[in-house]
Order: structure tokens, then C-alpha cells, then sequence
């Protein structure tokens, strides 16, 4: 028998708010804890069971999570929607293994929903295991010839293997069609634009992004607010920051012993970050965390939590000292070892992440022996690659929903990191993608001796590394082949829609030498 609810629903609805508030300040101890007592106040209660289990599985406390969830499990009458629900949650864990098996599961249920084969096959879609991935949209569509999200997984796999008219005609017999989930509508659209591109259709593909941008913007105005707050803290601290104050911290490196092997790949997003990060992790005596958010919650939010919360990133840096700089530093270690799976030992540890470009003051302050590449590629086609990505909003990709937004986002983070630059005391190396496009062995070679690691010629079969391992970004499938040249120059099949905002780009055009 269910023990009964010991809470009434006001109490219990205040204290879960109180947990996300705490989490979105990324108190995430104290958001646990206010969870866990909702559990015991509210036991016959699965939403809860399936919170912590999510809060656990990002803190990577994967046993955690497991128990969690299976505790919601036995409390459910119908497994197959839970299973599929757990799965969804744990898509951010960087353990595709976990959501495997609950997709697994999920299948083996009689009554089986075609949006749990689906999640499946996009699952496999990634992990490059297409023959599997297609046999389970076709399963799917067995149950329901009209899903979308199944129609939208045929089609990507069509593209996937060069089938292009026959994935642009299965996008056609549904994306004019009311779709509930606008996600996926707008995927829909963006994997048109796509598949339009590859067929040199350009202005088709350009139709089919301005369709998913339009989908999407309605959700915009709250991400836009963050990205303006965002962009106004950028601004101070590009103005804040000093030779001297860098100088200053970097030699405070003694203090902070023992040395560690770490390197910080960064950059404006699609500037060859991705194909750079998996040309590295190939390589024995370096593994690679592929954009974690480890940094900011390990090292730098410890830092804040005795100032107030509105802080700005140079103060508190300022502030801290030699104590609290070593407990960030072993903090963000251990929790690397956990995202990673193993112990990093004396590989040296490659953290890629272009968001972290705002942050790298942090690093000169937590971890003055830090070694910085820094990816470059024409700005034109950076800004057109931002544009033409499927990302779900969030205050950084808001600024993609227009070209215009995009050129400015371009703008501002390259402004700082050309602010940055020349302060840094410490090596930095600066990577162009067209340089690895032209010959990825020199530039490897190059990028090995800055980071001083020996010559391994397993750099140079990424793609097969890559096949291996969940890759994150968006362009997932393209680092899964051998280097290729159709994206360099690209922006100027759309340079009609570009020339609205390549004043804002031309300086960066010079800067870099893409005149």
C-alpha cells in the first residue's frame, strides 16, 4: 500500500520552488537536500523521484540517479511512458549508456509508443549506428505512419546517406502540416534547410531556416533579456580588465600547486572547435570534456557564494584567495574525473567549451598554467553556421534567430577575446579551420609541440575516434567523417542575406586576415 502524502500541497509546492531556486543559483547541495525532504514528506509522489533522479544524474552521481528513477518506476501503472520520461532526463548526464538501457526497457513494453522508438533512434543516430537507428523509425512508424518526430529521423538518415531528394520528400508530406511540438516542427524545418543546401538550392535553404527561426521566436524575449544582462557584464569587464591584473595572477601560479596539465580550447561557437577537440582526443596522452558546464559550477560559483549574487566576474576573482583558488581547482578536477568516467591521471586535460570564452580571466586566476587555443575561422562563415544549427534556445543561441543577431553575437565575443589577447601572460595559440581543412597534419603537429605532447599519428584518425563516443555538438555526424572543404567559403552562396551585416563583421574579416 502507497504511504500516504505527510505534507499538504502548498507546503510541498513552496519547497520544491525553493529547489529550483537553489539549483538555479547552483546551490546544488542545498537543492538536493529540499528535495530529498520533499521525497520523505511526499514518498507516493514519482515527479519528485524523477527530479532527483535528473539532479543527481548532471551532478554525475549516475547510482544516484538510477536509484531514483527506479524507485518512481515501481510507484507507476504504466512503465512505458515513465521509461521514456527517465530517458528524456537523461539525455544531459554525458552517459548515453544509462538512457540506453531505459529506451531499451521502454521498447520491450507491450504497449510501446512510437515516441520511445523514436528517442531511441535518435539516440543510435548519434552514436553512428544508422542501420539500427532506421529500423527503429520504421518500427515507429509501423504504429504511427504520421509521426513527425519519426518522419524528421527518416529524412536526417536519408541526408546521412546522400538519399537527399528522397529525405526532402519525406520532409515536405508533413512540415506544412500542424505539428503540437514546435521543436520539432522547427527541426523539421532547419533539416530542410539543410538538405536544400546539399542540393545547392540556396535560396530554398534559406526559406526553410527563416521558417524554423519564425517557429521559434515566440520563446525568445525571456533568453533575449538574459543575453542583453549577459552581453552588458561582457561590456564592463572588457572595459575592467588589465595587463597588470593577469600579470598579477598569473604569477600567483607558485602558490597553486601541484601544476596541472590543463589546455582550454575556445573561440566563437562553429569556428572549428569541435573538429579540432576530436583531432586532440584521438591522441593517448590527452582526453578531452566536450562542453561541460564543470568550470563554472566546480571552480568559479564557489568563489561568488560569500559575495552577493550580482557580483561581477573580475571582483570576485579578485577576492579570492589562495584557500578557496586550491578548493576550486581540486573541485573541478574531481568533477572532471566524473563527467570523463576515469581518472585523468597525467593526461593532459583538454576542457572545449566556446562559452567559455567569456570566463578565461577565470582560468588565468584558478589556473594561471592553463595553455589556451583559440579557434578561428572566417567570421562570414561562422555567422552563417550559427544560423543554419538546430539549437533548442537558451540566452546564447536566442541571438541566432536572425542574422542580425548572430553578426552581433559574433561581435561581442570576438571583441573581447581581441581585448583579451594581447593582456594574456600566459601561451596562447591561435587555430584556423581552413588551415586544418587544408592540411590537418601540420596543424595537428603545430598544436602537439604548443601543448607539449609528443607527434601520435592516431591524431589523424579522429573520424574513426570519433565513431566511438557520443559527440555533442550539432555537427556530430561531420566530425564522424574525414576532413572536408564544402563549408569553407560557404557564406558566399548566401552572401545576398550576409551583406546586411558584413560592415559588422569587417573588422574581424581584417583582423584575422579573411580580406
Amino acid at each position: 500500500m502507497k504511504r500516504a502524502q505527510l505534507i499538504a500541497s502548498g507546503s510541498l509546492n513552496r519547497m520544491l520552488q525553493a529547489a529550483e531556486a537553489a539549483w538555479h543559483r547552483k546551490d546544488f547541495q542545498e537543492c538536493l537536500e529540499t528535495l530529498e525532504r520533499a521525497s520523505r514528506l511526499a514518498p507516493a509522489n514519482a515527479d519528485i523521484l524523477l527530479q532527483l533522479g535528473r539532479i543527481h544524474g548532471l551532478r554525475y552521481d549516475y547510482a544516484a540517479a538510477e536509484r531514483r528513477f527506479e524507485q518512481a518506476l515501481r510507484l507507476a501503472p504504466r512503465k512505458v511512458q515513465l521509461l521514456t520520461a527517465i530517458a528524456e532526463k537523461c539525455q544531459n548526464f554525458r552517459n548515453p549508456k544509462i538512457e540506453e538501457r531505459y529506451l531499451r526497457r521502454a521498447l520491450e513494453q507491450p504497449d510501446v509508443t512510437p515516441q520511445a522508438c523514436v528517442k531511441l533512434a535518435e539516440l543510435y543516430e548519434r552514436l553512428r549506428r544508422l542501420e539500427a537507428a532506421g529500423q527503429l523509425v520504421e518500427r515507429a512508424l509501423k504504429l504511427d505512419p504520421a509521426h513527425p518526430s519519426a518522419l524528421l529521423v527518416r529524412a536526417r538518415l536519408e541526408r546521412l546517406a546522400e538519399r537527399l531528394e528522397g529525405g526532402e520528400q519525406i520532409l515536405r508530406s508533413f512540415i506544412t502540416k500542424p505539428i503540437p511540438d514546435t521543436w520539432v516542427h522547427a527541426q523539421a524545418w532547419y533539416e530542410l534547410g539543410h538538405n536544400l543546401d546539399r542540393q545547392k538550392k540556396y535560396d530554398d535553404a534559406m526559406a526553410a531556416f527563416l521558417e524554423a527561426k519564425t517557429l521559434m521566436r515566440p520563446g525568445a524575449p525571456g533568453h533575449l533579456a538574459e543575453l542583453k544582462i549577459l552581453r552588458e557584464r561582457l561590456r564592463v569587464m572588457e572595459t575592467n580588465v588589465s595587463a597588470e591584473m593577469l600579470k598579477r595572477w598569473f604569477s600567483n601560479g607558485p602558490a597553486l600547486a601541484p601544476a596541472r596539465r590543463l589546455a582550454l580550447l575556445c573561440g566563437h561557437a562553429r569556428s572549428g572547435t569541435t573538429l579540432l577537440e576530436q583531432v586532440l582526443d584521438s591522441h593517448p596522452d590527452i582526453v578531452s570534456a566536450e562542453e561541460t558546464d564543470v568550470f563554472v559550477e566546480e571552480a568559479f560559483v564557489p568563489l561568488r557564494r560569500t559575495l552577493p549574487p550580482d557580483a561581477y566576474m573580475l571582483p570576485v576573482l579578485e577576492a579570492a584567495s589562495n584557500p578557496a583558488l586550491q578548493q576550486s581547482r581540486e573541485g573541478y578536477f574531481r568533477a572532471m574525473e566524473l563527467v570523463i568516467g576515469s581518472p585523468i591521471g597525467n593526461r593532459l586535460l583538454l576542457d572545449k567549451h566556446p562559452v567559455l570564452t567569456f570566463i578565461i580571466p577565470g582560468f588565468v586566476r584558478i589556473f594561471p598554467e592553463t595553455k589556451f587555443l583559440i579557434a578561428l575561422r572566417d567570421p562570414r562563415d561562422v555567422v552563417l553556421s550559427c544560423f543554419m544549427q538546430p539549437h533548442p534556445l537558451n540566452p546564447i543561441t536566442a541571438a541566432y534567430l536572425s542574422l542580425e543577431g548572430t553578426a552581433a553575437d559574433y561581435a561581442a565575443i570576438m571583441s573581447l577575446l581581441r581585448t583579451l589577447a594581447p593582456l594574456m601572460p600566459m601561451p596562447y595559440l591561435e587555430v584556423r579551420y581552413e588551415d586544418m581543412v587544408d592540411d590537418l597534419e601540420s596543424v595537428a603537429r603545430r598544436t602537439l609541440d604548443f601543448l607539449g605532447v609528443a607527434w601520435n599519428p592516431e591524431v589523424l584518425k579522429f573520424d574513426e575516434h570519433a565513431r566511438q563516443k557520443m559527440v555533442r555538438s550539432p555537427t556530430y555526424a561531420d566530425v564522424t567523417q574525414p576532413v572536408y572543404k564544402r563549408a569553407r567559403g560557404r557564406w558566399q552562396h548566401y552572401q545576398k542575406y550576409l551583406e546586411p551585416h558584413l560592415e559588422k563583421l569587417e573588422p574581424f574579416v581584417k583582423a584575422f586576415g579573411y580580406e
